[in-house]
């Protein structure tokens, strides 16, 4: 498959990047700073996301996107620049003629209760929440959309550069509430998150719905 990642040198990103180099897909490679690689496959182009016009040009003639856009958890700016970046990716797409998008958002929208999502409880990460909202937001935003076949994969709530299980290749799937093992954790390593996402876009599931993974 012709396969377009936007984000592909972040934490996620990468590992997606990887996992579906290593599944012999063509991929178009898109990242803030472009940079070498002997992953098969694989062209990097530097393309500006805000620019609806240039990002829908270089996806145009692919059969998914795959979007792992993050402005930085760090950027003080994050809210913003997340949902701007995520809609221009969305028009962009749009745009392009390709119908399959698959976005990766928050674990914070994810429902720990009846009309509860975890962003709102009291335990949430203040640190996060300006990035959780945001995708929360965005989730909304794309939950409207009828023209694309859109999926929204919420990670796991632990599911970081701290998480050193690696590729298991095992998970377990749900919608709109976590997955928790036996021991309560809802944990995902980024390589299985890639697992994941590769196997969305090589055997589609989820339509115009939100999904999630842990093991």
């Amino acid at each position: 498959m012709k396969i377009v990642l936007i984000g592909a040198t972040g934490f996620v990103g990468s590992n997606i990047l990887n996992e579906l180099a290593n599944r012999n897909h063509e991929i178009t490679a898109i990242a803030r700073n472009s940079k070498a690689t002997e992953l098969p496959n694989v062209t990097f182009v530097k393309t500006d996301i805000f620019n609806v016009e240039e990002l829908s040009e270089v996806v145009k003639n692919h059969d998914v996107v795959v979007s792992a856009y993050n402005p930085g958890w760090t950027n003080p700016n994050i809210y913003d620049d997340f949902i701007a970046g995520s809609k221009a990716i969305l028009e962009a797409v749009k745009k392009s003629g390709v119908t399959r998008f698959i976005t990766i958002g928050g674990a914070g929208s994810l429902f720990v209760a009846p009309n509860l999502q975890a962003v709102d409880t009291p335990d949430f990460p203040k640190e996060i929440y300006p990035g959780a909202s945001a995708a929360r937001d965005f989730l909304n935003l794309i939950k409207e959309e009828k023209e694309l076949d859109w999926a929204f994969f919420s990670p796991a709530f632990e599911m970081h550069q701290g998480i050193t299980i690696g590729r298991t290749g095992k998970y377990r799937l749900g919608l709109e509430n976590p997955v928790f093992d036996e021991n309560q954790r809802s944990i995902l390593s980024g390589e299985d998150l890639a697992v994941v996402i590769a196997d969305e876009v090589e055997h589609p599931k989820h339509h115009q719905i939100r999904f999630t993974a842990a093991y």
